[in-house]
């Protein structure tokens, strides 16, 4: 029980403070007059003031609440490295165990994990979460169980009592991570571009001075080098394809460290050409002969080298050579000098007519070995003597002449392999209404090697394409492709077909015959499979980054096409492996936010608890007491931290009644004004006697 004064005027407090300063002058005045019961005028005065501020006594009856201590658990991912899981279940343990000690306080406890989308350890939201379902007149200190790597130390909210971190880990714990300071997203092929990497140790490191860096470029063989560790490394890295590229940095595992899931990293680089460079070699003037360069021309990354054989040598009509052409056909410097400068040749109805000594097409063959490619589009020339096909170039074609010309109208189409193959997936759907226009002259060949992915009538090969040692080559069996481009009978996708073609000889990753790609949204991982084989590829391993390994199978989508979509449990670099194909992919970054810092340390979160007299506590050391502490005093020891009781209560009963009744202030008052009354009238009374 609780008393204590009120005061409820009867009137404004303006009102009530200008009757007071009224009541003091008249008070002044009688002072100045020299008027005996002036005093008790100022009684009767404050007599009546008091009255009219009605003071009454509130009784109050209250009931104690019992004090609130909050704990915040971390359960990112960080502290599940080392001993700190066990760290902090003991800690929880003996918190529960303190607070249950101490008479009338309560434990609030709410645990947190990892941020969405790698927001990483969202400690003090967690807390001001907590702090908000609470009453904060009852809160009496709040404990917060970290690694100390907290990532929104901004958003700390006020606390009315001591904060403390009790922190995981050791101080003897150290680190090796792997960090990416700096890459390009795209990259132009041919030309270097510059990574620059770092390799440090964090916490009680041994004091390594060099360790090994393992670099791989998609699913090719890794290369390790000696490197030093503390330093920026520049490496300079030359893509080795148009597309995406993937880089690969790992360091191996050290003895002793925290974790290997920052020991690596992963760099999706998109390569692209500078300009694609084509020879196009024409034997004779056709019909054709327009659509290929225009074809060719329209594309503006294409940097266009053609000749067009008008004469052969052996015709001598008196015309001089200069009204047959700007320049002579450069065929030195072509096929000898600049040979290697060139993305893609293409013999477009090309005969032997002595114009290319055999050794200048032994060139090209050698080309195509060394990576370079070449397409044939073939005319009746080709089953003839002065054929392609009688040159050094037959080292690398797919095919053999018969000698045969198919004359008559038909509709190429696509072969059940060039129905998975990625040139020619998909481009019937791409035909218009009625089909795809006629052809009406066609090659007939017999495929030697490779895939015929298109055939003519007869189901005889129309496009075929093939590997030679590094490079490719594809020989299109007919002359007639123009009237695609000219839009006979509603044409076809001529610029597709040549489009896919030479990304195909160019090696583009996303027209490889066997592929495996894989995609990421937040941590939902698309995985796509392209196989031109009859049988199904296997299942899918997938293994992630804490070595656990999952074999699934995948689901075909289309002809040749495969698809998983799978939702992978954590953040971190997956290794995807079916049959000989291995890819490389990155969940988010390669190296989670919860992984870049690993030490255990109380520096970011010092500057949130020193204000409130709190502290940073290790665990190792033990789990402290807790003790009451008088607010505003320091509440962290050696061994002990402390929480400031708050005195919290609960009003469950108010009585109020006046300080005194109402005739009560009237007779007070009136007897003091009657009392100054008479006693400045006797004393006025005498002063008339003694006069007369």
């Amino acid at each position: 029980m609780t008393a204590a004064l009120t005061l409820d005027p009867l009137v404004p407090w303006p009102v009530l403070w200008g009757l007071a300063a009224f009541a003091a002058v008249l008070l002044a005045v009688a002072v100045w007059r020299g008027l005996s019961g002036w005093w008790l005028r100022g009684l009767t005065a404050l007599v009546v003031l008091a009255a009219i501020a009605n003071p009454s006594l509130q009784e109050e009856e209250r009931a104690a609440l019992s004090d609130i201590v909050l704990l915040v658990v971390d359960d990112s991912a960080s502290q599940g490295l080392g001993d700190r899981a066990a760290q902090v279940e003991a800690a929880i343990a003996g918190v529960e165990a303190e607070v249950a000690r101490l008479e009338n306080t309560e434990l609030r406890i709410r645990r947190f994990s990892d941020a969405p989308e790698d927001g990483g350890s969202l400690a003090m939201t967690a807390l001001a979460e907590l702090l908000s379902e609470e009453p904060r007149a009852r809160v009496a200190g709040a404990m917060i169980i970290t690694d100390g790597q907290v990532h929104d130390v901004e958003l700390a909210p006020t606390l009315p009592a001591p904060l403390h971190v009790l922190l995981t880990g050791q101080e003897t714990d150290w680190d090796r991570r792997l960090i990416v300071k700096n890459a390009p997203a795209f990259a132009i092929l041919g030309e270097e571009v510059m990574l620059t990497l770092r390799i440090e140790d964090q916490g009680a490191a041994p004091g390594a001075t060099d360790v090994d860096l393992t670099i791989a470029v998609d699913d090719s063989e890794p290369q390790t080098f000696r490197v030093p560790v503390g330093e920026d490394l520049d490496l300079p890295v030359t893509l080795p394809h148009g597309g995406m590229n993937v880089l690969q940095f790992s360091t191996p595992a050290a003895e002793g460290e925290l974790t290997d899931r920052n020991n690596a990293a992963v760099v999706q680089i998109n390569g692209v050409r500078d300009r694609l460079r084509v020879l196009l070699v024409s034997g004779e003037p056709h019909a054709g002969e327009r659509v290929w360069r225009n074809l060719l021309k329209s594309d503006a990354s294409v940097d266009l080298v053609h000749f067009t054989i008008l004469r052969p040598p052996e015709k001598q009509d008196g015309i001089p050579v200069t009204e047959l052409s700007l320049i002579a056909f450069p065929t030195r410097e072509l096929f000898v000098e600049k040979i290697e400068e060139f993305d893609l040749i293409v013999f477009d109805r090309y005969r032997m007519r002595g114009i290319l000594p055999m050794s200048y097409l032994e060139n090209v063959a050698q080309y195509v070995r060394n990576g370079g490619t070449v397409l044939v589009a073939a005319g009746p020339e080709f089953g003839a003597v002065d054929s392609l096909w009688r040159s050094p170039l037959a080292e690398v074609l797919p095919v053999e002449p018969t000698a045969r010309v198919i004359e008559g109208g038909f509709r190429p189409a696509l072969t059940d392999l060039g129905r998975r193959h990625p040139v020619t997936e998909g481009l019937e759907e791409l035909a218009p209404e009625g089909g795809w226009g006629r052809w009406f002259r066609q090659i007939d060949v017999i495929p030697l090697a490779g895939q015929v992915v298109m055939s003519g009538p007869d189901d005889r090969p129309l496009l075929v394409l093939n590997r030679v040692d590094e490079g490719r080559v594809a020989v299109l069996a007919s002359d007639h492709a123009w009237l695609w481009g000219r839009g006979y009978e509603g044409g076809g996708p001529q610029l597709e077909l040549l489009r896919r073609l030479a990304h195909w000889m160019l090696k583009e990753p996303e027209l490889e015959e066997e592929a495996l790609t894989a995609t990421t949204t937040g941590q939902e991982l698309t995985v796509r499979r392209r196989s031109i084989a009859e049988e199904p590829p296997g299942d899918l391993t997938i293994t992630g980054p804490d070595g656990a390994v999952t074999v699934l199978p995948m689901t075909e989508v289309s002809p040749g096409r495969f698809e998983l979509v799978w939702q992978a449990p954590m953040m971190g670099l997956y290794r995807l492996e079916q049959g000989d194909l291995t890819r490389v992919v990155a969940v988010g970054p390669s190296a989670p936010r919860e992984f870049v810092e690993t030490i255990a340390s109380g520096a970011v979160l010092e500057p949130v608890v020193t204000p409130t007299n709190g502290g940073v506590t290790r665990l190792e050391d033990g789990v402290p007491d807790i003790r009451a502490v008088r607010e505003g005093r320091p509440a962290v020891g050696r061994g002990w931290v402390g929480i400031t009781p708050r005195g919290a209560y609960v009003t469950q009963d108010l009585t109020i009644a006046p300080l005194l009744p109402g005739w009560i202030w009237l007779l007070l008052a009136a007897s003091l004004a009657i009392a100054a009354w008479l006693i400045e009238g006797r004393r006025g009374a005498k002063r008339i006697t003694a006069s007369a």
